[in-house]
C-alpha cells in the first residue's frame, strides 16, 4: 500500500511577499496554521524540457492547459534517497498532480535512461506516456528553495507553504551535488502558495485583504528559463 499521496487535484494561487508581510500575516493568523510533515526543508527540482525548451515556452503564454514533468526531492538526495517523479498538469485553473516514489538511483535510471522495466502504477504508465510523447526531453534546470510548509489546524486540505532564496542552474544538473545556484528573487522576498481543494478559508483572505496581499502569477521554472534565454541572446550579441 502506498504511504504517499499519488494523486492530487486542487486550486493553487502564488504571491510573492516580503519577510515583513509574512510576518504581519504569521501574526494575524496565529494558531490557524501547524508545520506539515516536511516542516523546514530544502526542496530539489529538476526539471525535465525539450532541446528548445518546448514545454515551458508553452507554459508561460498561460494557456488553458499546460503540463511539466520534475524529479523532487525533500533535502539533497543520494543514490538511495527517497524522491518523487511528479507529471504536473494545470487545466482552466486547477492543478492536477501525479506522482510516483523511488529512489533517487531509480528515478535517474527511469527519467534519464528511460529504463521502462520495472512495472508500476497507473502514474507510472501516465509518465511513461508524457516521455513517449515528448522524445527528446532531457533534464534542462535544477530549481531549489528553502521551504516552511504549514497546513491549516482545521482542515489539512489547506495548505500553505513559503519558499525563500530560490535558486536555479542549467548546468551540473545532478541533484546530489548540492543545492547552489544563481538567485531567481532577490534577497528578502519569498513565493508563498496557497494549495486548496476548494474555496481559501475566510479567515485566511481576510488577513490577505487586510495586509494588502494579491495573488500573482509566478513559475519558478518560467523565471529560470527567462533569465537563461537572456544570458543566450547577450552572448549572440557579443
Amino acid at each position: 500500500m502506498e504511504l504517499y499521496q499519488s494523486v492530487f487535484e486542487r486550486y493553487e494561487k502564488k504571491y510573492v511577499i516580503t519577510d515583513a508581510q509574512k510576518e504581519e500575516l504569521l501574526s494575524e493568523i496565529e494558531g490557524k496554521l501547524v508545520p506539515d510533515e516536511f516542516g523546514e526543508s530544502t526542496v530539489c527540482n529538476l526539471y525535465f524540457d525539450t532541446p528548445d525548451f518546448r514545454i515551458i515556452r508553452a507554459s508561460i503564454e498561460r494557456p488553458v492547459y499546460k503540463e511539466k514533468l520534475r524529479l523532487r526531492s525533500y533535502g539533497i538526495p543520494d543514490e538511495n534517497s527517497n524522491v518523487f517523479v511528479e507529471l504536473k498538469k494545470k487545466y482552466n485553473g486547477v492543478v492536477y498532480k501525479r506522482r510516483i516514489n523511488m529512489t533517487y538511483g531509480e528515478a535517474v535510471d527511469f527519467l534519464c535512461r528511460r529504463n521502462f522495466s520495472k512495472k508500476g502504477t497507473q502514474v507510472y504508465s501516465e509518465i511513461a506516456y508524457f516521455m513517449g510523447f515528448y522524445r527528446s526531453l532531457r533534464p534542462t534546470v535544477s530549481i531549489f528553495c528553502d521551504r516552511t510548509a504549514y497546513f491549516a489546524s482545521e482542515n489539512r486540505d489547506v495548505r500553505v507553504t513559503f519558499d525563500r532564496n530560490i535558486r536555479f542552474r542549467n548546468q551540473r544538473l545532478d541533484l546530489s551535488t548540492g543545492s547552489q545556484g544563481i538567485p531567481i528573487l532577490e534577497s528578502g522576498l519569498n513565493v508563498m502558495e496557497v494549495k486548496t481543494l476548494g474555496a481559501v478559508p475566510l479567515w485566511f483572505s481576510s488577513a490577505l485583504d487586510k495586509l494588502g496581499i494579491y495573488p500573482r502569477p509566478f513559475s519558478k521554472y518560467g523565471k529560470a528559463y527567462e533569465m537563461i534565454n537572456k544570458k543566450i541572446v547577450a552572448s549572440m550579441k557579443q
